[in-house]
């Protein structure tokens, strides 16, 4: 803005002209609370269309189960106190082996960003696992470990980890290198860096990390409850498989989505508290 502009500004008793706006307005609380109604409604109009297509292919002649036939078979597990000690089963083994692999996978990520030396000798290893599914590792683990616990929870943690060491990972290094250096230039050691700029700019990646590890670990889940299981969701549906009882499986199914659903939006809030700084549209 020209200076005479600014001068007439002034005499006119006016003061400054007004600054141009830089960006889009504020979003309102009613605004934001109109939103979240919405994809709630959208999200149950999702779930009553979903379920809707379903009773159609049941109804059409496919070899599936109907909804009522599920529901049936679910008050009946969990009258009979199966469902809830496989749900519990199935969820310990998933969380062990989740939070092991992200306390695993974060500090290696760290390292592996923010050392050269460490991402020469850890990143090859990294990669070479990250091209064998944790699923193809289940015959050796069978004959390291045993068939107790120990490698139903080694295969899930495999899971979480190699997908989160990889998102720290490329949250370090995407860092933005102005802020590094402006941080240095204001007398910042590197564990002032690490803990005030590194952390928080690499936090978005950590936490898409984790959601996508936590899938993982759920995907993974019912291969590792093969392992000499006798209990948990995963060890249920492979008994209903041998006897084509499909509610059943049905049951399973439903159990792990809806439980790795919840799991995931929990995640999805704590990186909304966690990375409010962060722009969203």
């Amino acid at each position: 803005m020209s200076e005479s502009v600014l001068v007439q500004g002034a005499a006119s008793g006016g003061g400054l002209p007004d600054p141009l706006p830089t960006g889009p307005p504020p979003v309102s609380r009613r605004g934001r609370t109109t939103s979240r109604w919405r994809g709630l409604a959208l999200n149950l109009l999702s779930a009553v269309l979903g379920i809707g297509i379903w009773w159609g292919f049941a109804a059409s002649g496919y070899n599936l189960p109907t909804p009522p036939e599920v529901a049936s078979r679910f008050v009946d597990l969990i009258r009979a106190g199966t469902l809830q000690e496989d749900v519990f089963a199935s969820l310990r083994r998933v969380l062990i082996g989740f939070a092991l692999g992200v306390a695993a996978a974060v500090p290696v990520g760290f390292l592996m960003g923010w050392y050269p030396i460490a991402r020469g000798l850890l990143e090859p290893w990294v990669q070479f696992f990250r091209t064998i599914p944790p699923l193809a590792l289940i015959p050796l683990t069978i004959v390291l470990m045993g068939i107790d616990e120990t490698p139903k929870i080694f295969v899930i943690f495999l899971a979480a980890f190699l997908a989160c060491v990889i998102a720290t990972f490329q949250g370090v290094v995407s860092v933005d290198r102005t802020l590094i250096n402006a941080a240095r230039v204001l007398g910042a050691g590197d564990l002032t860096i690490f803990r005030r700029v590194v952390v928080p700019a690499s936090m978005p990646f950590i936490l898409v990390g984790m959601r996508v590890g936590l899938g993982s670990s759920w995907a993974t889940l019912v291969a590792a409850e093969i392992i000499g299981a006798q209990e948990g969701l995963g060890h249920r549906m492979q008994n209903a498989q041998l006897y084509f009882d499909l509610p059943t499986i049905f049951v399973g199914v439903i159990s792990i989505g809806v439980l790795g659903l919840l799991m995931d939006r929990a995640l999805l809030v704590a990186e909304r508290r966690l990375t409010v700084w962060q722009e969203r549209r």
